[in-house]
């Protein structure tokens, strides 16, 4: 519970987080239904999640804050109080993050001496309200505040787009690891050529780009809000004439896949992996806000997995490797994939662990000559 100390005006405090309260018991997310194993696409929510709904009206407006001056600290402290009460996911870091946002900052610990204790101006105090309120609704953080930090980059984020995890900053990090040993008999980097399945927001694309100046890459997705957000961060970023950007889906056409990207030096993905049997136990945040076809794996989680590899064995030079995000429970069953077919000429390299200690990335090695 907060330290009653901690707002100068404990009745008013209250009475706002009381008006709050009864405003959020209104915004209740859309029910889901436990009878279908599928995404949104295929009726797994029985209607569109907030942020479809434009403008937010039909949910209320958020109640007005205290009529006093409210310093940042104390905005921080009060909605955290809110999101604890509600059942809002890590309310203090959602909270922080947001009144850290307002202030032009990345953190609160990043704001200059003596400036959590000043008061907030008017407006300043609105807005927060404003999006605190969109946080009481379980929209994403990174939806809130529309921008993310992905490695050294920062991004713009909003729903649908699939958001980048801490685990995908991983992933990237063992492709810039297998670049720097590239042996003198390589290819050298401005040779390199790569395609991202499921780029998202364009998270990995553009981080390898960022780093690997003569790199090219082609990136594919099936969403045209992922591929609009991708060429929108690849602009602001200066990498976009490195950058082919292909709407496709890989399930359906991906012959059309091998056509655009051609032959590749790698592959890299953090592809949909969630077995659909786990859907319907997803966080509110991710069943209502992010695009599911970005999650759903289908039966196993394998459905894409499997296509990328049927793909590497096509696009990839001799040599040449592929980079998997996946499920704990999928380097085992890529294996057993491997050995229940013929003349893939791919080979399972290794398996490395997340942040977190659990199997989370395959690398596989294409073997045979180039079709």
């Amino acid at each position: 519970m907060m330290n009653p100390g901690v707002l100068l005006c404990e009745r008013s405090a209250k009475r706002c987080a009381a008006q709050v309260l009864r405003m959020a018991a209104t915004l209740q997310p859309p029910p889901v239904s436990r009878g279908s194993k599928r995404g949104s696409s295929r009726g797994f929510c029985s209607r569109p999640p907030p942020w479809q709904f434009g403008s937010g009206e039909r949910h209320g407006a958020p109640c007005a804050p205290p009529a006093r001056p409210l310093g940042a600290d104390e905005c921080v402290s009060l909605w955290e109080q809110l999101f604890s009460e509600r059942g809002v996911s890590e309310p203090r870091l959602s909270s922080e993050y947001i009144v850290a946002h307002i202030l032009g900052a990345k953190t609160m610990q990043s704001l200059r001496a003596g400036r959590q204790e000043q008061s907030l101006t008017e407006t300043q105090i609105q807005r927060v309200w404003e999006l605190c309120s969109k946080r009481l609704q379980r929209m994403p953080v990174q939806y809130v505040i529309e921008e993310w930090d992905f490695r050294e980059l920062t991004l713009k984020m909003r729903p649908p787009v699939f958001i980048p995890r801490p685990e995908t900053e991983e992933l990237v990090g063992l492709v810039m690891e297998e670049l720097r040993t590239r042996g003198p008999a390589q290819d050298s980097p401005a040779s390199l050529r790569f395609l991202e399945v499921g780029c998202g927001s364009g998270a990995v694309s553009l981080s390898l780009l960022h780093h690997c100046p003569q790199c090219h890459a082609v990136a594919v997705d099936r969403s045209s809000e992922a591929l609009d957000l991708t060429r929108e961060n690849a602009e602001r970023l200066g990498v976009l004439e490195r950058l082919q950007i292909v709407q496709l889906d890989v399930l359906l056409d991906a012959d059309s896949v091998l056509c655009q990207c051609g032959s590749v030096d790698f592959i890299v993905s953090n592809p949909p992996y969630v077995f659909a049997e786990d859907l319907p136990l997803l966080e509110p945040e991710i069943l209502w806000y992010e695009d599911q076809r970005s999650l759903d794996g289908g039966e196993g989680g394998m459905d894409v997995i499997k296509q990328i590899l049927c793909i590497g064995t096509r696009a990839l030079k001799k040599n040449g490797k592929i980079f998997l995000e996946v499920d704990p429970r999928h380097p085992l069953m890529i294996q057993e994939w491997l050995r229940s077919q013929s003349d893939h000429g791919l080979e399972y390299r290794e398996t490395h662990r997340d942040f977190t200690g659990r199997s989370r990335f395959c690398v596989l090695q294409k073997t045979a000559p180039e079709c």
